[in-house]
């Protein structure tokens, strides 16, 4: 089973900026979506942005220009840059592995608290 570690959130001031990272241990398939779902007080999780094996990236609408998702693959790492933050952006930001290997195994990680002051 992989196991997903974050860090990178914290408290920052709206206009500010904050990284994220998410390290998968051990090797993970060929085929692959990483990315960053994230799930504010009373809300539902929300899919933020992610990438996949082949390096093609999604970003939902109300974070694009302002976030940007990358990888590096030789440390099964997926980054989240996160600029121009708002008090919107306040959640728990988790991230997922979903990988494809004749079935589809699903990952989440343990979730790191971002939140925006205004």
């Amino acid at each position: 089973q992989v196991q997903l570690v974050e860090s990178g959130g914290g408290l920052v001031q709206a206009g500010g900026s904050l990284r994220l990272s998410c390290a998968a241990s051990g090797s993970i398939f060929s085929f692959y979506v990483m990315g960053w779902y994230r799930q504010a007080p009373g809300k539902q999780r929300e899919l933020v942005a992610n990438i996949n094996s082949g390096g093609s990236t999604y970003y939902t609408d109300s974070v694009k220009g302002r976030f940007t998702i990358s990888r590096s693959s030789a440390k099964n790492t997926v980054y989240l840059q996160m600029n121009s933050l708002k008090p919107e952006d306040t959640a728990v930001y988790y991230c997922n592995l979903d990988q494809y290997g004749g079935s589809r195994l699903t990952s989440w990680g343990q979730g790191t608290q971002v939140t925006v002051s205004s």
